[in-house]
This record gives C-alpha cells, sequence and structure tokens, in this order.
C-alpha cells in the first residue's frame, strides 16, 4: 500500500501533492490494478490534513479512470500506467542517486537539484522533438 508524503515548501498543493503520488506510484509498479489505496480516514490520519482534501485527490483519480471507489470497501486501481521492466527501474533509479549525489557535492541543494532535472529533462524533449520533425 503506498504511504503519502507531503512536502510543504514545494509550492504544490496538498490535493495535488497526493494525485502525483498515486500516479507515480502506479508508473514505478509499486501499486498494480487491484491494490487498494489507503482509506480517507487513514490518510487523514497520517498527514493530518483535512478529509476533503482527500476526497478531491481520489475523485481528480476516479475521474481520469485510474481508480473506482467501491462503497464500503474503499478505492482500488482500476488500470494501470504503463511502465518499463522492474529491474530498468533499479537500475535508472540507481543512475540517478548518483547523478542526485554529484550535483550535491557541487553545491546545489534539492531546489537546485529539482531545477537541474526539470530543465534537462525539458531540454531532452526538446531534442526529441527536433528528431521527430
Amino acid at each position: 500500500m503506498i504511504e503519502f508524503r507531503l512536502d510543504p515548501g514545494s509550492g504544490v498543493s496538498t490535493h495535488r501533492q497526493l494525485v502525483d503520488q498515486v500516479k507515480n506510484a502506479m508508473r514505478l509498479g509499486m501499486l498494480q490494478v487491484g491494490d487498494q489505496l489507503p482509506t480517507v480516514r487513514e490518510v487523514v490520519a497520517a498527514l493530518v490534513i483535512n478529509p476533503n482534501t482527500v476526497h478531491k485527490a481520489y475523485r481528480d483519480l476516479e475521474f481520469e479512470g485510474l481508480v473506482r471507489g467501491r462503497p464500503g470497501l474503499g478505492t482500488f486501481v482500476e488500470r494501470s500506467l504503463g511502465s518499463p521492466a522492474a529491474g530498468d527501474h533499479r537500475r535508472l533509479q540507481h543512475r540517478l542517486a548518483r547523478w542526485i549525489s554529484d550535483a550535491r557535492a557541487a553545491g546545489f541543494d534539492d531546489n537546485g537539484v529539482r531545477a537541474l532535472f526539470a530543465t534537462a529533462l525539458r531540454d531532452v524533449g526538446k531534442e526529441e522533438e527536433e528528431d521527430i520533425a
């Protein structure tokens, strides 16, 4: 089962953080079709947030067809978000962890690392678009 974590300094709304964490867990194969999400009550108790925030996140996921609420039972994953093989996850995560360590050794804090990553991701996307054109 997924365990939510919040980053109050991220500038991202709590509701969006919950949605993104579910989607990321699905992409990485940590959540599979049929898996149950934590109940609203469990999330509220763990994170000390408003239940309406959790309801809104789950509703958004349901609207996208990713999860489905079953009255009296909970919220369950309905479909998968495709991802590479688990072996690729581990290898790529290890390489990314080394890259993050290098960035921190170069003096970047977490926000700087995020900025570097976002810039690199954007640049790679542009290069791929140019290759297609």
